[in-house]
């Protein structure tokens, strides 16, 4: 594990033992559950709207919607969720990855509730999710989907979460940065799988990482390619390898409009 990942792990448990100071997790887990069948924030189908665009012969993206990281600091200000959301979602956006971590990358929950409002998108709760309390608060803030980073998880708890989200009818995309987490990654039951092109020890990014982990993953996974889709070539990189679904987040926040910049990163046809 790199000393960043330790830094935010330690941080996050900080912050949800203060939270729980707040709000019980007794009373979260009834709210999440209310949740399923609000007319609102019921489930979108975050895996689902993925599978959708593939099938229509475009790239599947995931959107993200983020202020700040720990390796590029402030990306985008000023920062507003809902214009974002809308933006993606014109577009040509399967889904939406909005950051709630706020101390390293400047996120809050507001920011998730404001862009899937702003939209009908899927959303990811983009966090490091390290206790059950964090997923009934996902689902109540109205999460799609939830990441579990293999990283920072052992398999007790990545089986445990993974069943939890999914109770709470989220989906769960899996995130692994190379062979060993793969392998512990496979054992669980979520199709979808992200490999992190950014080493977490060096902040380098490459593509080759998801190029040289495909012999090993076998096809009934969707493979979400992270980190480092900054131009057409890479894209074009990814799919000449059969990978259609992409998480994207600083070349778009980074440009004056992020969602033309989206249509203009995978070719989209408005």
């Amino acid at each position: 594990m790199s000393d960043i990942l330790e830094r935010i792990l330690i941080t996050k448990r900080r912050e949800v033992a203060s939270a729980k100071n707040v709000i019980s997790q007794n009373t979260l887990e009834i709210l999440a559950k209310e949740s399923l069948t609000d007319q609102i924030g019921k489930p979108r189908g975050f895996f689902q709207a993925i599978e959708q665009q593939i099938a229509l012969g475009k790239s599947g993206v995931i959107a993200e919607i983020k202020q700040a990281s720990p390796s590029r600091g402030i990306l985008r200000t000023p920062f507003f969720p809902g214009q974002i959301a809308k933006s993606y979602a014109k577009h040509g956006a399967a889904c939406l990855s909005v950051l709630t971590d706020m101390e390293y990358f400047k996120g809050c929950t507001d920011y998730l509730k404001e862009a899937r409002a702003a939209c009908s998108l899927p959303v990811l709760r983009k966090d490091f999710m390290l206790e059950p309390y964090q997923f009934f608060e996902a689902r109540v803030m109205a999460a799609d989907a939830v990441l579990l980073i293999i990283s920072a998880l052992s398999d007790s708890e990545l089986m445990e979460f993974e069943e939890l989200a999914h109770s709470l009818g989220m989906d769960v995309l899996v995130e692994v940065h190379g062979a060993q987490e793969l392998e512990r990654a496979l054992k669980l039951k979520s199709p979808l799988l992200g490999i992190n092109n950014r080493d977490l020890k060096t902040f380098e990014v490459t593509l080759q990482n998801t190029i040289d982990l495909l012999p090993s993953i076998p096809k009934s996974k969707r493979i979400v390619t992270e980190s480092g889709i900054l131009e057409k070539a890479d894209v074009e990189l990814m799919r000449s390898h059969d990978v259609h679904a992409f998480l994207v987040g600083e070349a778009f926040m980074r440009a004056e409009d992020p969602g033309a910049e989206l249509q203009k990163l995978f070719a989209i046809n408005s």
